[in-house]
């Protein structure tokens, strides 16, 4: 029986890097289409609750892009205590900018509504009145290079894009981050293989938060905002409804950075505890699957390569080793030592803890916790 399990999770492994979509060679990146011959205009909406160690920079990030059409941004300040507005303020005035930033007050967040998606909307209501052909919605810890949204666009209107998003790279510098950003991108890709993101005959459909540069006609079509007021993995629901009207694109980005910290365990854990349970519907029966699933893949091979004998060994050593081949690309994408390939197996049983842990603060209400609001089931 070991061994046949065994089996199974090196079976698992050859399909996840042979049929996959390719999703760990790391490939998607932020190709850049060519320049049209007008450029649209396009204003960035930034949902903004106690964001003022970060703020600053994101605004003047955005400010000092060079695109080369009508550029102005958005920021919905949710409520914030900690004078978001203000260091907002300040950094457009530095960049120039200051005729390019509207700042408007958010309202009170109705039931049923995400903080975050209930500022998103207030923004892009805003922008309506100046008709713009595209909206980016950005986060307000990420940062853009200069050249970054006239790539975004010329990609998109080459390729008649109605969403293309960019997933950030994640900043990677304390111990916790090390040990755990990187899988934290591997596991997305694993979810969502951006090749089929890309793909128009594909089902599959994602993006990532921090970077979604989306066509305003087609979201208003789609039924806007309202239609996934609630979802908590709000990117990816955005993603579903805008592919059924047309093609949309994921990919890897080193010119788009995220600068938040999470310094500690406990903060990457909250990260993934917001939103873990909220990806498996809330759904008990799917909790188990998933974690019999992680054992069964990860932590099985490991068993069976250090206490199995004959062939049960020999399965585990090849998954493990199939494994550990797979994690390297990200793990060279943020610059790592090939130590953290075969480590792979211990950080994914922390994200089943972690796991664990969401369907717990879901059960005792408090679910999907963000900024000291409970927004999950």
């Amino acid at each position: 029986m070991i061994t046949l399990l065994t089996a199974v999770s090196l079976l698992v492994w050859v399909y996840l890097a042979a049929a996959r979509g390719g999703f760990w060679h790391t490939t998607e990146r932020d190709d850049a289409g060519p320049a049209p011959k007008t450029w649209p205009s396009v204003i960035a909406v930034i949902p903004a609750r106690d964001e003022a160690e970060g703020i600053g920079q994101t605004v003047r990030s955005l400010l000092l892009q060079d695109y080369p059409g009508s550029f102005s941004i958005i920021l919905v300040d949710d409520e914030s205590s900690d004078g978001t507005a203000g260091v907002a303020e300040r950094a457009a005035a530095e960049a120039g900018g200051s005729a390019r930033l509207t700042i408007i007050a958010g309202a009170p967040r109705p039931p049923g509504w995400t903080g975050k998606l209930w500022a998103m909307n207030q923004g892009a209501e805003r922008a309506e009145a100046k008709s713009p052909e595209f909206l980016l919605h950005t986060d307000a810890d990420i940062v853009y290079q200069a050249d970054l949204l006239s790539r975004l666009v010329s990609q998109a209107l080459d390729e008649g894009l109605v969403l293309s998003s960019l997933m950030a790279k994640l900043r990677c510098e304390s111990l916790p981050e090390r040990a755990l950003i990187p899988a934290f991108i591997f596991f997305f890709q694993m979810l969502y293989p951006f090749s089929w993101v890309s793909d128009r005959g594909s089902m599959t459909a994602a993006a990532a938060g921090g970077c979604m540069l989306v066509r305003r006609d087609t979201l208003r079509a789609a039924g806007g905002f309202e239609v996934i007021r609630g979802s908590i993995i709000d990117d990816c629901a955005l993603a579903r409804i805008l592919k059924r009207r047309g093609p949309i694109r994921l990919a890897l980005s080193e010119r788009v950075a995220s600068i938040r910290s999470y310094s500690t365990i406990g903060d990457i854990r909250r990260m993934v505890v917001r939103s873990a349970y909220a990806q498996l519907e809330y759904s008990p029966l799917l909790l188990v699957f998933a974690v019999a699933g992680l054992t069964l893949v990860y932590v099985a091979p490991v068993l069976a390569a250090i206490f199995g004998h004959g062939s049960t060994r020999m399965f585990g050593l090849l998954a493990w080793a199939i494994m550990a081949v797979v994690y390297l690309p990200t793990v060279r994408f943020y610059r790592l030592t090939p130590f953290w390939g075969p480590l792979l197996p211990v950080i994914a049983l922390v994200y089943t803890v972690f796991t664990l842990d969401s369907a717990y603060q879901s059960l005792r209400g408090r679910g999907g916790v963000w900024k000291g609001r409970v927004q999950g089931r």
